[in-house]
């Protein structure tokens, strides 16, 4: 081929080719495509599979084993789906071995297998035969449909991947190989070569036909290896970056933290202080000691104190003479962080200004001009705080909940005079190491593990519903001995596909049946803010006995004399949500005692409530319910501004993590702002990913 001929050969094979002009895609097949995201040749490289199907083990019907898992080629002889009563039927299929011999597949209770069959389609199965009679079975086996031209499969590890209504797994291999075949020269390596070798990692040519279409498993795995660690590396160097950039850049007021003033604080606490308080303060303290502003992660488990240890970091900024935002993630849990403040705070100088849903002109006037001039030392109040007409007087610590997306907008919202205020960021529940080093990689993490002295156990029992009059008649008891009650369900209103208790139908069952002799409210988070506090101050003062609510009771409430908790179609909360919720009993001097009824038989769902009421440690429940649900269901990672992974799992690839981390952070005290050469291509591809969502368009 002449030089022109092979620059025209590069010209064409653009790696931006919009998907319609690859090779077998086309005007039709296009939109399919780019309805899973992918609309150019790149896109369709690195679109990895989810799974692979094992045709090493490609057999001849007449030479298959029972019980093992073998995989068989076939035509589709006839098919018949036998009874038609959900949950009562059978589809079998039977095959034609293309090196002769009979088989069939049987598919129990799944009707809408048969849109896959048609007579005289090739496919082919895949799961453990056993004889029956004349023919082999195979009871469900994984079914892939072959074009009539496509070539025998046999002997190889095939990709399945993700599809779309339209789009057959044959058609995509074929387009996924044939852009592989064009395009997979035209990519730049991202890694310098020392750094590849240093780790062990395959170059981005080699690795990327291997995890598409694999020689063996070996390779399957070093292939994924390197994608795995480059995804989770580019996260984390993303993370390290805004993290340097904010040491370098920022400025804060230094806030050092006197023996005078610590005996000042604690003096206004009722009690002393656990280790872990302690530990936290101190570390706090130091942050706050720098003229670099503080990012630190303040997380504990349910009931160990955090609050406490946010408040001696205001004070510690009023005493200074600065200014301190507490942001919470609701109105009510808002007004209980006032109102503790008054408590702790009764008779000192300290003045507190609640930025709260409710007020009148007036009074939010008032306030404002109180927090601009200097008036209100801590400030209270949810998201509305970052509103333009806010304004500071001289603010030096924000406390914030992980809730809250905060980024560069609003840090600039409360930039003061060319100074940042210190952050403090509290999490309601305790949060696995793997998602902390991946949603909070950029802030430094301080962690509470004991429960303050004094704080009494909570009872957890998984109810049989013929045990649901018993547990009544214990409410009863305790009701009438004064103590109060959460019952709390899943959901506001029923609905056919869903089989969960609805809040309204728990409601009247309760003042009509078990509970008519007691004062019983409703909460959900559909009401009003006004609404909700207006039932939630009468179950504070015990004029509302018993609450039926939704999780909205999840974070932060605090009613002590409520001791007691049912807890309806339990397994529609995540572990973490349930341990939340079991957290607002107890919270006094009376034992707590907790129910839990289940709306399913389901093994797995019983499974996880049995390891919900086996402990009430918070860590131990988070990795259980990270394990179990995974990072996105569990904190929402999209809710995070963070796409998701393509290829890592968070779950598998914990020690992968690790070690991006670890070299991310060295790499940047390196090359704080990737300006070196060999590092062009890294930082290119940090932006390209996470440019925006982790705000970093000034780096490089």
């Amino acid at each position: 081929m002449t030089d022109m001929g092979k620059s025209e050969k590069h010209a064409a094979a653009s790696l931006t080719t919009p998907v319609q002009f690859l090779p077998g895609v086309g005007p039709s097949r296009a939109p399919l495509l780019e309805r899973l995201g992918l609309r150019t040749a790149t896109d369709v490289l690195f679109c990895f599979p989810r799974d692979y199907q094992d045709l090493t083990q490609l057999r001849a019907i007449d030479g298959l084993e029972e019980d093992k898992l073998q995989t068989v080629v076939g035509t589709v002889e006839e098919f018949e789906l036998r009874g038609s009563t959900p949950g009562r039927c059978v589809l079998g299929v039977l095959i034609r071995g293309q090196c002769g011999g009979y088989m069939r597949g049987l598919w129990f209770n799944q009707p809408f297998m048969q849109k896959q069959f048609f007579r005289g389609r090739r496919v082919m199965l895949s799961g453990k035969p056993r004889r029956n009679g004349l023919f082999w079975e195979m009871n469900h086996p994984t079914v892939t449909q072959l074009g009539d031209d496509e070539d025998e499969p046999g002997g190889r590890i095939l990709p399945v991947y993700p599809l779309t209504e339209g789009l057959k797994q044959w058609q995509m291999r074929r387009i996924i190989e044939s852009v592989l075949e064009r395009h997979v020269d035209l990519l730049d390596e991202v890694f310098p070569p020392e750094y590849l070798e240093a780790h062990r990692l395959w170059p981005l040519r080699k690795a990327l036909p291997e995890i598409h279409f694999p020689s063996d498993w070996s390779s399957m795995e070093a292939a994924r290896r390197r994608f795995v660690y480059q995804e989770l590396f580019i996260l984390q160097l993303g993370l390290a970056v805004r993290r340097r950039r904010q040491q370098l850049h920022g400025q804060a007021p230094s806030m050092e933290v006197s023996a005078k003033i610590d005996a000042r604080i604690q003096r206004r606490f009722p009690f002393e202080l656990t280790a872990a308080q302690k530990t936290a303060i101190a570390e706090i303290s130091a942050d706050m000691a720098r003229a670099v502003p503080m990012n630190r992660l303040l997380q504990g488990d349910v009931g160990s104190g955090k609050t406490i240890v946010a408040v001696y970091a205001m004070l510690a900024a009023v005493a200074h003479g600065y200014q301190a935002v507490l942001m919470a993630p609701t109105e009510v849990l808002a007004r209980q962080h006032v109102r503790t403040l008054e408590r702790l705070l009764a008779g000192s100088q300290v003045r507190i200004g609640a930025l709260i849903g409710g007020l009148s002109a007036s009074a939010r006037r008032d306030v404002l001009e109180r927090i601009a001039d200097g008036r209100a030392d801590l400030i209270v109040g949810t998201q509305a705080i970052l509103q333009e007409s806010v304004r500071f007087a001289k603010l030096g610590l924000v406390v914030i909940d992980e809730q809250h997306k905060f980024g560069v907008r609003q840090r600039a919202a409360l930039k003061q005079a060319g100074t940042d205020p210190h952050y403090l960021v509290m999490t309601a529940t305790p949060i696995p190491r793997t998602v902390t080093m991946t949603l909070f990689g950029d802030l430094d993490v301080s962690t509470l593990r004991d429960s303050p002295p004094g704080r009494k156990a909570v009872h957890t029992y998984l109810a049989e519903e013929d045990q649901r009059e018993k547990w009544w008649d214990f409410v009863r008891r305790k009701l009438g001995e004064g103590r109060q009650c959460y019952v709390v369900v899943p959901l506001v209103e029923e609905t056919e596909a869903v089989a969960a208790v609805s809040l309204d139908a728990a409601y009247e069952a309760l003042v009509n049946g078990p509970l008519e002799a007691f004062r019983v409210g409703l909460i959900h988070g559909r009401m009003t803010s006004d609404e909700k506090d207006a039932v939630m101050a009468d179950f504070r003062s015990g004029e509302i006995q018993v609450l039926v609510c939704t999780s909205v009771v999840e974070v932060g409430v605090d009613v002590p004399n409520a001791t007691l908790m049912t807890i309806e179609s339990a397994e529609r909360f995540g572990l973490a949500q349930l341990h939340q919720l079991r957290g607002r009993i107890s919270r006094g001097r009376f034992p707590g005692y907790c129910a839990v009824f289940a709306g399913t038989d389901s093994e797995e769902a019983l499974a996880r409530l049995k390891s919900f009421i086996s402990t009430t440690d918070g860590f131990e429940l988070a990795e259980a319910d990270f394990s179990q649900r995974g990072p996105g269901e569990l904190f929402g990672t999209r809710q995070h501004g963070l796409p998701p992974f393509r290829v890592a799992d968070l779950l598998q690839d914990k020690g992968f993590l690790e070690e991006a981390r670890r070299d991310a952070l060295a790499l940047v005290e390196a090359d704080p702002g990737l300006s070196l050469p060999e590092h062009a291509k890294l930082r290119r591809q940090m932006l390209t990913r996470y440019g925006k969502v982790l705000e970093l368009g000034d780096v490089g």
